[in-house]
């Protein structure tokens, strides 16, 4: 159990070690308002903090760091603090406040701005549209060989992707095969179009349908897949090379290929119940070992889900990360 000043003391080495990257002395403290107190005096309570596993000690100067457990700390704080104070951004209000702004052009907006606000990067990862079922499959062509396939749900969204029909076969055929897929699909899960397929081998005729426009119905699987991934939105990924935990070659390698392999949605999937802040060694991703992942869930009206993150170095700067998330997700309930 922290005292009041050992507290102050903490909240003090984080937020000055988040300011200048530097590690923090206690002179540096004794000249924040609230830490009015000897500089020994501060000494022994930094003392105390490091032997509690808050802060952690430098090779290179006398001036202690935070440790994954006092951003923890400091985190919490953080939290309790958000709930007890009403806090607004007008620039956020002024994206949503537009009239004819989309709720996907509202979140990618304003996860654009949080990047340039935050010096982090942003990123949204919409609602997969795996649990929705297929009311409706049409079929649009185009010229030379394109054509575009459109998906309605039952949630009243329309998917759209567009194709190259394989050589040999006609439009004519195409239709047919839509046709026959639009019945035998409807109201299936979008997870289990295979499955659904599949039991098509009680229906000897649909079954040799099937087999023989197998080539065409791959296409289609291939397209309704690539509807309904994960939708992925990504702001400020160099903000992060610009941080002075990132100027190394290998590392800087390393934090690329997290974006480049999608290995940060490991990451971003979070807890639909509240916010979740990952940090350090608590990311499943071995490069991220340096980096916060602060997750927020949002909804709006109409059911749409997703989250929406800000990836950081651990010397992040909570108090302002924080609060943002969590206002655009309570914008985001009142879009219609």
């Amino acid at each position: 159990m922290l005292s009041e000043r050992q507290k102050l003391v903490l909240i003090g080495i984080v937020e000055e070690y988040v300011k200048t990257s530097e590690p923090v002395g206690s002179r540096t403290l004794s000249k924040r308002p609230e830490l009015a107190f000897s500089p020994a005096t501060i000494r022994n309570d930094m003392a105390d903090l490091e032997e509690m596993g808050y802060i952690l000690k430098t090779h290179t100067s006398s001036g202690r760091i935070p440790s994954e457990e006092g951003y923890r700390y400091y985190v919490q704080e953080i939290m309790n603090r958000t709930k007890e104070i009403e806090v607004t951004f007008p620039m956020i209000d002024e994206i949503f406040e537009r009239e004819s702004i989309t709720k996907e052009e509202a979140i990618k907006e304003s996860m654009a701005l949080v990047a340039d606000l935050t010096n982090y990067a942003s990123v949204v990862l919409g609602q997969s549209a795996q649990n929705s079922r297929i009311r409706k499959l049409q079929f649009v062509s185009l010229q030379d060989r394109y054509a575009i396939i459109l998906m309605v749900t039952d949630l009243g969204h329309v998917e759209s992707k567009k194709i190259i029909i394989p050589e040999g076969i006609s439009i004519h055929e195409v239709e047919k095969v839509v046709k026959v897929l639009d019945e035998v699909l409807y109201d299936c899960l979008i997870s289990e179009i295979d499955k659904r397929l599949e039991q098509c081998g009680d229906n000897e005729g649909l079954q040799e349908f099937i087999i023989y426009n197998e080539q065409l119905i791959k296409v289609f699987l291939n397209a309704f897949a690539s509807m309904v991934s994960d939708k992925v939105f990504v702001a400020g990924q160099s903000n992060i090379l610009m941080q002075p935990e990132f100027q190394n070659v290998d590392k800087i390698r390393e934090i690329l290929d997290v974006f480049e392999n999608k290995e940060l949605l490991r990451v971003i999937r979070a807890d639909s119940n509240g916010i979740t802040v990952k940090i350090g060694q608590e990311n499943e991703v071995k490069a991220m070992k340096d980096c916060t992942v602060v997750t927020v869930p949002y909804s709006s009206k109409d059911g749409l889900k997703g989250v929406i993150s800000i990836l950081g170095p651990t010397r992040m700067e909570y108090d302002k990360v924080i609060p943002l998330l969590e206002y655009i997700a309570e914008n985001l309930k009142k879009i219609v």
